[in-house]
């Protein structure tokens, strides 16, 4: 009888806290699926017992190549549904490339109730880097002239185009760039409502990788492979000039950032070390 009274009463606690927990909505990187995220989602049960943990199911694998538009309103649909039903509001963690999905998804929902926003190991500010993937999808070009077929019409079909930000050919960038100079408001958006991310009075979490892969600036991580000297984003003029309300959000001391040494790129969501003392105090 007595323990079965402890298991009811555990079982009691174990719900309140449940419900006490936003629900927490990740979104995956290039050429990831949900299953590479188990680890990530066990670290979450195990420290907050019945949380609602949802790895959105879409463009896995090489569907990840899409255009991030099409990702932005594929992803839209599907989480939607879970930001309806949390009356608290929801955490979004978002990987890689989908750092830059979540922020088309945020800029384009006005009525979202995401809480906080975690970027992990997101090139915000675009990618200018040869990493191995790139040497894959695109062996006849190295970065210097990866700009011949991203600036194009075909080009702007494929995810990583969409933030290719070479800084050599700013302005080929800012007039063929069809997601990521909307989603700065370096060009009118079309699909954006508002500016400033939409989330004011909010927490942007941002998780920069250290290394020769990403160039770290004051908020956002631009990969450039090491090759340019470290630049300093309060002297962007995304920044300065508000473009898309980070310098707002700054502000209100709602952007928080950490950076973490020995840690690949790969190995962001699978790391307890990453997760118990960068992630795990945010998700409440």
């Amino acid at each position: 009888m007595f323990a079965w009274t402890v298991l009811v009463l555990s079982a009691a606690i174990v719900l309140r806290a449940a419900q006490s927990y936003k629900p927490v909505i990740v979104v995956h990187g290039l050429f990831d699926s949900p299953g590479d995220f188990k680890l990530f989602q066990g670290f979450i049960n195990e420290t907050h017992p019945g949380t609602n943990v949802t790895v959105i199911d879409l463009f896995d694998h090489t569907q990840s190549l899409k255009s991030l538009w099409s990702q932005v309103d594929g992803f839209k649909a599907a989480i939607y549904p879970i930001m309806q039903n949390a009356a608290n509001g929801v955490h979004m963690i978002c990987y890689s490339q989908g750092g830059l999905i979540c922020r088309g998804i945020l800029s384009t929902m006005p009525d979202h109730n995401v809480d906080t926003l975690i970027s992990l190991s997101s090139p915000q500010l675009g990618q200018y880097g040869d990493t191995n993937y790139l040497k894959w999808l695109f062996p006849n070009y190295v970065k210097s002239n990866l700009y011949h077929f991203c600036y194009t019409q075909i080009g702007q079909c494929f995810s990583i185009c969409n933030y290719w930000n070479d800084p050599h050919h700013h302005k080929l960038y800012l007039n063929n760039s069809n997601y990521l100079a909307f989603l700065n408001n370096e060009r009118e958006n079309p699909n954006a409502t508002e500016p400033a991310e939409n989330l004011e009075e909010k927490q942007l979490v941002i998780g920069e990788q250290q290394g020769t892969s990403v160039l770290e600036s004051r908020f956002f991580p631009q990969d450039r492979n090491g090759m340019l000297e470290k630049e300093d984003l309060l002297l962007d003029s995304v920044y300065m000039m508000d473009l898309f309300g980070l310098k707002s959000l700054d502000n209100q001391g709602a952007i928080h950032t950490f950076t973490v040494n020995n840690v690949h790129h790969t190995k962001w969501h699978s790391n307890r070390t990453v997760f118990d003392n960068y992630i795990l105090k945010w998700l409440t």
